[in-house]
C-alpha cells in the first residue's frame, strides 16, 4: 500500500476557507509519473503542487498541475508552497525551481514566529497585442475595453480586459464553453482606480471556469496598469478577487522600472494551512 501525503493551504487569504485552495505533496519522489495528473483531478483544486529535491540553485523543485495539464508557473501554487515548506525549514527566504525558472519568495513572520505574509519575484512576462481581441470581447458580451487588450506570458498566458466599473466586472456571466475556445489563456476582466482593483479570471481551457485568486495574473495586471498610466511604476496595488465564487481573496502586486525596461514584478499575500492528509493507493507503484 503506497501512501502519499499532502497539505492543503488556502492562498491569498489570512483566514481559512477563503482564498484559492492548493494541495502540496511535500515529497513527490515516490509518486509514479502516471499518477500526477489523476491525483490532481481527484483533489479537484485549480492547481496541485508536487515537490522534489532541487536541481539547481533553489531549495526545492516544484511541478504544478491544473485539472487539465501541467503548467510551468502559477502564482498561488508558488506562494502557497513557500508557506508550507519554509515554516518547518525555518527559512526567511525560499527559492522554488519552477518550469519558468527560479522564483524567490521572501517571508515575513509575526510575533509568534509563524509566517504571516509572503512576497514573490515573478518571471518577467512577454507582452504582445491580443490578436483575437474582437472575438474575446464578443464572447464576454462587451463592446470595448477601457485599455488595450494585451497578452502577458510569464509561464502561463493571460489576457487583460479593462471594464468601466467594478459593478460591470461583478455582473459578467461568460459561457465557459465559449471561452474554452481561446485555449489555455487566462481571461482577466478588471476595474478599479488608484491602489484598489477588482478582477475576475476565467481559464476554461485549463478546466478552471473561474479562478478564486490568480497570482500569475496579479503581477502582469500591475504591469499592465503601470504601462498604460493607471498607476505609477513601483506603486503596490491591492487586488480583490474570488467574491463571485465564494472565495474572497486579496493579492498585492507591483511592477518596477519603466515601460521600456521592466526591472522586476512582485506579488504578495497571506496563506493558511487548513488540512493534512494522505492518499493510500494499493499497487500504485
Amino acid at each position: 500500500m503506497e501512501r502519499f501525503r499532502y497539505v492543503v493551504v488556502d492562498v491569498f487569504s489570512e483566514r481559512p476557507l477563503a482564498g484559492n485552495q492548493l494541495a502540496v505533496f511535500t515529497n513527490a519522489q515516490p509518486i509514479p509519473e502516471h499518477l500526477l495528473q489523476p491525483l490532481t483531478k481527484e483533489i479537484g483544486f485549480s492547481e496541485t503542487v508536487f515537490c522534489y529535491p532541487a536541481e539547481a540553485e533553489g531549495h526545492v523543485r516544484i511541478r504544478i498541475f491544473t485539472p487539465a495539464s501541467e503548467v510551468p508557473f502559477a502564482g498561488h501554487p508558488t506562494l502557497g508552497t513557500a508557506f508550507v515548506l519554509a515554516a518547518p525549514m525555518q527559512l526567511g527566504s525560499i527559492g522554488l525551481e519552477t518550469g519558468a525558472g527560479l522564483v524567490t519568495v521572501e517571508l515575513e513572520r509575526g510575533g509568534s514566529g509563524s509566517i504571516v505574509f509572503g512576497r514573490m519575484s515573478q518571471p518577467l512576462p512577454r507582452i504582445e497585442p491580443f490578436a483575437q481581441a474582437a472575438e474575446l470581447l464578443a464572447a464576454l458580451g462587451l463592446e470595448r475595453s477601457e485599455l488595450p487588450v494585451e497578452l502577458y506570458d510569464n509561464g502561463i498566458a493571460h489576457v487583460f480586459v479593462a471594464l468601466a466599473s467594478e459593478e460591470q466586472v461583478a455582473a459578467l456571466a461568460p459561457d465557459s464553453k465559449t471561452l474554452a475556445a481561446f485555449g489555455s489563456i487566462g481571461v482577466n476582466c478588471f476595474a478599479g482606480a488608484g491602489k484598489s482593483w477588482k478582477t475576475r479570471c476565467f481559464v476554461s481551457g485549463l478546466g478552471i471556469s473561474e479562478d478564486p485568486a490568480t497570482g500569475s495574473a496579479a503581477g502582469p495586471l500591475a504591469l499592465h496598469l503601470a504601462r498604460h498610466g493607471a498607476v505609477a511604476f513601483g506603486e503596490e496595488i491591492e487586488i480583490r478577487q474570488g467574491e463571485e465564487v465564494g472565495r474572497p481573496s486579496f493579492l498585492y502586486a507591483s511592477a518596477h522600472g519603466t515601460s521600456e525596461s521592466v526591472e522586476r514584478i512582485e506579488v504578495g499575500g497571506c496563506a493558511v494551512v487548513v488540512a493534512r492528509g494522505e492518499f493510500a493507493l494499493p499497487g500504485a507503484g
